[in-house]
């Protein structure tokens, strides 16, 4: 049943004709406790564990499912949160408990909390949905491996309230990654009643939402709107002041932008940076203004095929790129600089400037090594989605190339097809983004360096010793063998140059001056439980 939010069972799908949330005009949430928000574009899917959910699905996790933990909200400016990584406040388990060898973790789950079905969530629930997350394949599956939670072996359950998680070895990712929003609780009898055979009920999560969370799905046209309306029965946290949201899809920047110039939006990410460095200036409206932790802007190069599978010539492009053009004619300063770092690496932080800044005749001279002045004729792909800032990157860079026996030719890949051109490992050069969500310099290099070759590996760089260090830094519980591994892959990085650092940037969002409680988490998307309007 597609586009529905919540069917109880195969057998009361009928009964669900009509929305799952009825309401008189007496019941109707006020201005006050009604959002809306106008983005680029919404969900493709509700369930961010199934292959190929966009960016946005982030967000049905975020506000309509729960997890067993989630990170501790911190001040980072005011009327604005972040999160610490590190610390963790109650979701749907109340506590936990690592054991003494540490090699497992008990956790306790709320006795109080309900499904949207009314149905009481229990560790079986728990443990189906975490079965599915490492057996799913794909991102979810890749991204639980990341904090080592790998096998259905791991997960077990105690009794309806207790459940434990059986580390296949100490991950200091382990817990970081029970917080994010792949690995959120689905209401396994629910799910299994739709599947139409399915174990994984892949089909009836991706258009329905079985979740616990603040949030339910009122309706979802995609392309078009998402419509979430309060959960009355939260248990995991304070009930929201915001009775309803409206997410609304308008791919036009500039309409998004006299939306909320206008007042008749509360809040917009997703523009352009200009629009953001002019709205910030203005002073109308206030951005938040998040510098992306574990996040660069980056050009990669195809390290296995020609003609980039040279490191000179890979050094030669990162010696040749215009850094402060692109700064500020592509990315208008929103973001920290990324070149111009010393020769040798000097700590552990990530990211960090590397060495490269703009020298020409150091990039002709190393150019020429390569390819003996012959002309190199080649292509750069980015994603349409992301044109405002990389349409006029690849320009720059076509221009800054060509210097150099260079010859671009640009292609501009449709967002939905992005991803799929990734995964071919076949493009030459790439620009594009990516941000790590947990903040560690191994997780990142783990996604974009490791041999395992991830889809976000767009260089599809292969290198064991840099495998070793990664790994080595990954699983160590000694500070000083941390600190040599992470000195030695990111140096290894920067001298290999798989990957040209352009900017760390910043996550902008604009919203109006009677809005607080906004939180940066690490999916960037907007988190409703949270936000408050005042007066």
């Amino acid at each position: 049943m597609k586009r529905r939010t919540l069917i109880k069972t195969a057998a009361a799908a009928a009964a669900l004709a009509t929305p799952a949330v009825r309401r008189t005009a007496a019941q109707a949430p006020t201005r006050n406790e009604t959002l809306i928000v106008v983005q680029e574009y919404g969900p493709n899917s509700m369930d961010m564990q199934g292959i190929g959910a966009a960016q946005p699905v982030n967000g049905v996790s975020l506000n309509c499912y729960d997890t067993l933990i989630r990170f501790k909200r911190i001040p980072f400016a005011e009327g604005i949160m972040t999160h610490d990584l590190k610390a963790y406040d109650p979701a749907l388990a109340t506590e936990w408990q690592v054991a003494s060898d540490g090699m497992s973790c008990t956790f306790k789950l709320r006795k109080d909390a309900v499904f949207h079905s009314k149905r009481p969530v229990t560790a079986k629930d728990v443990k189906w949905s975490m079965d599915r997350a490492v057996t799913i394949g794909g991102f979810a599956t890749t991204q639980m491996a990341a904090g080592s939670l790998e096998k259905p072996e791991q997960f077990v359950v105690v009794d309806d309230n207790t459940f434990r998680i059986d580390f296949v070895r100490r991950d200091k990712l382990t817990m970081p990654d029970l917080a994010v929003t792949i690995p959120m609780i689905y209401d396994s009898e629910l799910a299994i009643a739709n599947s139409n055979g399915d174990p994984l009920a892949k089909e009836f999560l991706k258009n329905n939402v079985a979740g616990s969370g603040a949030y339910k799905v009122e309706s979802w046209k995609p392309g078009s709107e998402t419509i979430y309306v309060r959960n009355d029965d939260w248990k995991c946290g304070p009930l929201p002041q915001l009775k309803r949201v409206i997410t609304r899809d308008i791919p036009s920047p500039s309409t998004r932008r006299a939306l909320i110039e206008r007042g008749d939006a509360d809040m917009s990410y997703g523009l352009p940076p200009k629009d953001f460095k002019d709205l910030a200036e203005g002073g109308k409206v206030r951005v938040a203004a998040v510098p992306v932790p574990n996040a660069i802007w980056y050009v990669a190069m195809n390290t296995v095929n020609p003609p980039f599978n040279d490191v000179r010539l890979r050094q030669a492009v990162a010696w040749a790129m215009p850094y402060e053009k692109i700064f500020n004619a592509a990315l208008f300063g929103r973001g920290v600089p990324m070149w111009g770092g010393p020769e040798t690496v000097q700590g552990t932080k990530w990211p960090f400037p590397f060495k490269y800044k703009t020298d020409m005749e150091k990039a002709k001279a190393l150019a020429s090594a390569a390819t003996g002045g012959t002309t190199v004729n080649t292509t750069l792909i980015f994603d349409a989605g992301s044109a405002t800032i990389a349409e006029p990157m690849a320009v720059l860079v076509q221009e800054a190339l060509g210097q150099i026996g260079i010859k671009l030719e640009i292609s501009k890949i449709p967002g939905a097809n992005f991803r799929g051109e990734l995964n071919k490992k076949t493009a030459p050069m790439v620009i594009n983004r990516f941000g790590g969500w947990l903040d560690w310099p191994d997780y990142f290099f783990f996604w974009n360096y490791h041999g395992k070759n991830s889809i976000f590996n767009v260089s599809s760089y292969q290198n064991k010793e840099m495998d070793a260090l990664i790994d080595g830094a990954r699983f160590t519980t000694d500070e000083t063998v941390y600190d040599t591994d992470v000195k030695g892959f990111l140096q290894m990085g920067m001298d290999q140059v798989p990957m040209v650092s352009i900017c760390q940037p910043f996550h902008d969002v604009a919203m109006q001056k009677y809005m607080s409680g906004y939180t940066y988490w690490p999916c960037r998307e907007p988190d409703f439980r949270f936000l408050v309007k005042g007066a």
